[in-house]
């Protein structure tokens, strides 16, 4: 891509990587890169590069990881790369309007959900909870609310076998993503897209995943219990509560399958315990 062309890309999770891989496939490679700083993790709270850093390091792309969106430095360290856009996929924080107003042809965003359905920050997995067959890719034009601006361009997505599992889905969208971008980059910094505004009317969001949201009750319907089993498959996962002798027992569901209007746990790890075939803990309980 040429200077005029220049961009930054944001972005933190293994969506951005989809994203990132589908346009260099299409030859499109940003000239900055900027993420969330690393987090420790595991049981030593070691520092690990996440995966859009390792990307970056792996195609010799400068990395921003600013704590401070709103820090001088940062700003000033944006204003020198000559950036013409920037793009925005699955960063992990708000970027401010005083960012998104710098580059001359704004911030695009790539969302993995039809706009104005599913704002928020789990489109992916609140799509397989709601059910909803029909899903898509939106890329728009930000404005400095959640998932507010106008769209710039769509596309519905077919997603065979129903209901995937949120790992499948966001390669999928990821990977949708990305080509739908970079057909439309170009056309939008020539200044040849009138973006659209959205019907606010119809908004619908998302909410923040926690740990909490994985509990199951085997009591209740077992096809919603299978669209959670999908939804949580790669964070926080699904589990339920066990009783043996008094005491309560957490289990993780590691995969299950939905049959004859029954959910099918196949494989869980008891608590304290290794993984082990659904049978052998029932048989284990008695």
């Amino acid at each position: 891509m040429s200077e005029k062309n220049a961009f930054a890309f944001f972005g933190s999770s293994q969506f951005s990587i989809y994203v990132l891989d589908a346009l260099k496939t299409c030859g499109l490679m940003p000239s900055l890169i900027v993420n969330t700083p690393d987090k420790p993790k595991g049981r030593g709270l070691a520092i690990v590069d996440g995966p859009v850093k390792q990307w970056a390091l792996k195609n010799n792309i400068e990395i921003l990881e600013p704590a401070n969106l709103k820090s001088p430095d940062f700003h000033h360290q944006l204003s020198t790369i000559n950036s013409q856009l920037f793009i925005v996929a699955s960063y992990g924080k708000l970027v401010p309007k005083t960012i998104l107003d710098m580059p001359k042809s704004g911030a695009l965003n790539v969302h993995p959900s039809l706009l104005p359905k599913f704002r928020g920050p789990s489109p992916i997995q609140t799509s397989i909870l709601a059910d909803e067959k029909e899903t898509g890719v939106t890329i728009m034009l930000m404005d400095g609310m959640i998932d507010h601006g106008p769209i710039v361009a769509q596309e519905k997505i077919a997603v065979k076998n129903w209901p995937p599992k949120e790992s499948e889905l966001e390669l999928i969208l990821g990977r949708a993503g990305g080509q739908l971008l970079a057909k439309v980059i170009p056309d939008w910094m020539d200044g040849k897209i009138a973006p659209k505004e959205q019907n606010h009317t119809e908004a619908a969001f998302t909410k923040k995943i926690v740990k909490e949201d994985g509990l199951i009750d085997l009591t209740s319907d077992p096809y919603k219990n299978y669209l959670k089993s999908r939804a949580f498959d790669t964070w926080p996962g699904t589990f339920f509560f066990a009783e043996k002798k008094g005491r309560k027992i957490r289990v993780v569901i590691k995969s299950a399958t939905f049959r004859d209007g029954k959910l099918k746990i196949e494989r869980v790890v008891p608590e304290g315990k290794k993984e082990m075939s659904y049978e052998d803990f029932l048989r284990g309980m008695k």
